[in-house]
C-alpha cells in the first residue's frame, strides 16, 4: 500500500500522556461504548470510498471498522495513544495511521467520509484553529463527502458550579490490581472553556501510583456552531440532538454535526 497519510504535527497540540493512554481502553469502552460507536460504525459501513477518522486514539472505532473491511485511515496527535493502536495492527496496516492534527494534516487521498468522534473539536480552543480545521477537512473531502463531529450540549448548572473530585470510574484491570479515576472541571465562563483535571490512581501489587493530567476543552452553544460552520466552505450541514438523528430539543445532550461538501 502506498500513498498514505503524511506524518507532521505541532507539539503544542500534544494530548494524552502514556499513563492515560494505558488505561484508555478500559475506561472508555465502559464510559463511551453504547453511546456513539454504533452510529459511527454504521456511517463507515455505508461509505463505499475511503474514510478518515480524526482522533483515532487507541482504536475504539478504528480497529472495529478495519475488521469489517472499511478502507479507513486515521490520525491522532498523541504518540502514546498511537503506540497502543499500532500494536493492535498488523505490520501491513500500520501505515494507515499517523501522528497529525486536524488543523493541518496532509494526505495523498481524498475521502468520502471524515469523522471526528468524541469531542475532538472541543480540544480546539481558538476559533482560528476551528476554522482552519473545517477548511482543511473540506479540502480533503470528495464532492458529496461528509464530515461528522460531535460536542456535548452544555449543562448550564454545571457550567456555573463545576465539579470537584468526582469519581467516575473504578474497576479491576488485573487480578488484585485496581484503577480509579476522578475528575474535576472548573469553568472559565469568559473564555468559554472547561479546565479539566483527571487523577488516575492504580496499584500493581503493593505499589500504589497516582498521576494527574490537566486538559482544556472548549464548549459550544447551538448558534455558535451554526455560525462556525457557516463561516467554513461547507455548502450545507445538519445538527442533530443525538446519535439516532433526532432533532434538537430541550432534552438533547449531544450536538451531532454533519457537514456536507456539495461541490
Amino acid at each position: 500500500m502506498t500513498g498514505t497519510i503524511k506524518n507532521s504535527y505541532h507539539s503544542e497540540f500534544y494530548e494524552y500522556p502514556d499513563f492515560f493512554a494505558r488505561f484508555y481502553d478500559l475506561i472508555y469502552h465502559q464510559v463511551r461504548d453504547g453511546v456513539d460507536n454504533q452510529f459511527f460504525l454504521e456511517k463507515i459501513k455505508n461509505t463505499s470510498g475511503k474514510v478518515l477518522e480524526v482522533g483515532t486514539g487507541t482504536g475504539r472505532l478504528f480497529t472495529e471498522a478495519l475488521k469489517k473491511g472499511a478502507d479507513i485511515y486515521g490520525i491522532d496527535l498523541s504518540p502514546a495513544m498511537l503506540d497502543i493502536l499500532r500494536a493492535k495492527l498488523s505490520s501491513d496496516q500500520q501505515c494507515r495511521i499517523s501522528l497529525q492534527n486536524i488543523v493541518d494534516f496532509r494526505s495523498d487521498f481524498k475521502y468520502d467520509l471524515i469523522i471526528a468522534p468524541f469531542r475532538v473539536l472541543m480540544h480546539l480552543t481558538k476559533k482560528e484553529d476551528q476554522l482552519k480545521a473545517l477548511r482543511n477537512v473540506y479540502d480533503h473531502l470528495n464532492p458529496g463527502g461528509e464530515f461528522i463531529f460531535d460536542t456535548f450540549i452544555p449543562d448550564l448548572k454545571m457550567l456555573i458550579s463545576g465539579i470537584e473530585g468526582v469519581k467516575d470510574f473504578e474497576a479491576e484491570f488485573e487480578p488484585g490490581n485496581r484503577i480509579s479515576r476522578t475528575v474535576t472541571s472548573k469553568p472559565d465562563l469568559i473564555n468559554q472553556t472547561l479546565n479539566l483535571v483527571f487523577v488516575i490512581e492504580w496499584n500493581e501489587g503493593e505499589q500504589h501510583y497516582k498521576k494527574e493530567w490537566r486538559s482544556i476543552m472548549r464548549y459550544f452553544f447551538r448558534f455558535e456552531l451554526e455560525h462556525l460552520v457557516e463561516r467554513s466552505p461547507f455548502e450545507s450541514y445538519n445538527i442533530a440532538g443525538d446519535f439516532s438523528g433526532n432533532g434538537l430539543t430541550n432534552d438533547s445532550k449531544e450536538f451531532v454535526v454533519t457537514c456536507i461538501r456539495d461541490r
